[in-house]
């Protein structure tokens, strides 16, 4: 068991917040922000597109910036690819890459590609900073904190099966979650697109981290097979395929669709980050949604430890002709106190020191965030807990077998044979 540390109101995931008054985004000591022909510096920033992400709330959040600095123009870009991760190395190897990256995390392979922030004193109390650093150097800033072990709930489908508390165990769960199929409802929502490994590595987060606590840079390191150590997971979600506890062919249902299910009441469960709370506070339903920590194996501590990732995380290209335009850009979006606001409220995320309204689901999230004994890296990880690029990837399409015919060990094979051939 993991000895008792304090509370994570968010100390063991972030730094306590200073939000200096910037307004205008300046920092001391810039010099005078690089500009193209006319006297304008246009900053190019690709960010993440999702329904609560949208380019009209990009374009919005950048305004004052550009009100104040009126010699820098912020053009925002959304991806070209499925998604930043495959729009930014299209555009490096095209010679065509933006000033300002989000959404992405500096790896190896990333950070020889972006600036080093470590030299700039506003990084060092923004969240996650220690955290995310890859061999002692700042590449990435972030806005706040993701908690990612999350299950939320329908209250009035909980009641109606009889269930009075959430479960605690991944046994405890399998009971509430056979209540629940009697009762009439879809136990646990999930979907295709990436949803379906990604919900797995939040469920699992957990109790892996009380198992293996530095998971991550023991696959690394050759210590632990990813597959092989998350085996007894991919066995207990094979059975729920069997039980019909998740829906059969929820590989053909988009992520979109997914939460747009659980929010209607079709099912019971849904296992997602805390960004889920902005599309809750959005959605017209007839029954109260709650949240609870992720469970744990028998005989572990409850809660364990909460999966965590950098909210809005930014990176400047190292190869930006507007250096100092793209550092005052992104000094503000993660110090200014209303762009700070306005990121967490709109994607539902978390920052300690910052205060804003609540939903009161936000509340309860917040609340685990406070009871948590430490938060652990989500998936593919951060700084040096960092997994080869794509792992994320590899690991949705092996348990994605599982809907096909694959066994569990033949899931779990393909995940190390994939880890091997990266080693």
């Amino acid at each position: 068991m993991r000895s008792p540390r304090s509370p994570l109101a968010l100390p063991a995931i972030g730094c306590l917040l200073l939000l200096t008054g910037c307004g205008g985004g300046g920092f001391a000591g810039d010099s005078q922000a690089q500009q193209s022909e006319g006297g304008q510096a246009t900053v190019r920033m690709l960010v993440n597109i999702s329904p609560n992400l949208t380019q009209a709330y990009w374009d919005g959040l950048v305004k004052p910036f550009e009100q104040a600095n009126p010699g820098i123009d912020v053009k925002i870009e959304a991806p070209t690819g499925k998604g930043v991760a495959d729009t930014l190395p299209q555009q490096l190897a095209a010679g065509n890459a933006p000033d300002v990256v989000e959404t992405l995390m500096a790896d190896e392979t990333l950070a020889k590609q972006m600036l080093d922030l470590t030299d700039q004193p506003w990084t060092k109390d923004t969240p996650l900073a220690e955290q995310a650093k890859l061999g002692g150097k700042v590449y990435t800033v972030g806005v706040g904190v993701q908690a990612q072990s999350l299950v939320f709930y329908n209250k009035a489908a909980f009641d109606k099966a009889g269930i009075t508390q959430p479960p605690t165990t991944f046994d405890e769960l399998d009971a509430a979650m056979g209540k629940l199929k009697d009762a009439g409802y879809l136990p646990l929502q999930t979907g295709g697109d990436f949803l379906t490994g990604l919900q797995l590595l939040q469920l699992s987060n957990p109790s892996r981290a009380q198992t293996h606590p530095a998971w991550q840079q023991d696959v690394k390191g050759g210590k632990v097979k990813a597959g092989e150590s998350l085996l007894p997971y991919l066995e207990r979600y094979r059975t729920w395929i069997g039980k019909g506890y998740v829906d059969k062919n929820a590989l053909g249902m988009k992520y979109a669709d997914a939460e747009t299910a659980f929010l209607t009441g079709k099912s019971a469960m849904y296992v997602m980050g805390s960004w889920f709370t902005a599309s809750e506070a959005k959605a017209e339903k007839d029954f109260e949604v709650g949240v609870f920590p992720a469970p744990v194996d028998k005989g572990q501590t409850y809660p364990g430890p909460q999966g965590a990732t950098l909210a809005a995380p930014y990176m400047i290209l190292k190869s930006t002709p507007q250096k100092d335009a793209a550092l005052k850009l992104v000094q503000w979006l993660v110090t200014d106190p209303e762009a700070v606001k306005s990121q967490l409220k709109q994607d539902g995320n978390f920052r300690t020191g910052v205060q804003r309204e609540f939903t009161p689901l936000e509340k309860q999230v917040q609340e685990i965030l406070d009871k948590a004994p430490s938060g652990v890296p989500q998936g593919e990880g951060y700084g040096d807990a960092t997994l080869p690029k794509g792992f994320n990837s590899a690991w949705n399409t092996e348990v994605q077998g599982l809907y096909v015919g694959k066994s569990p060990k033949e899931v779990a094979e393909g995940v190390d044979r994939w880890m091997a051939g990266r080693s």
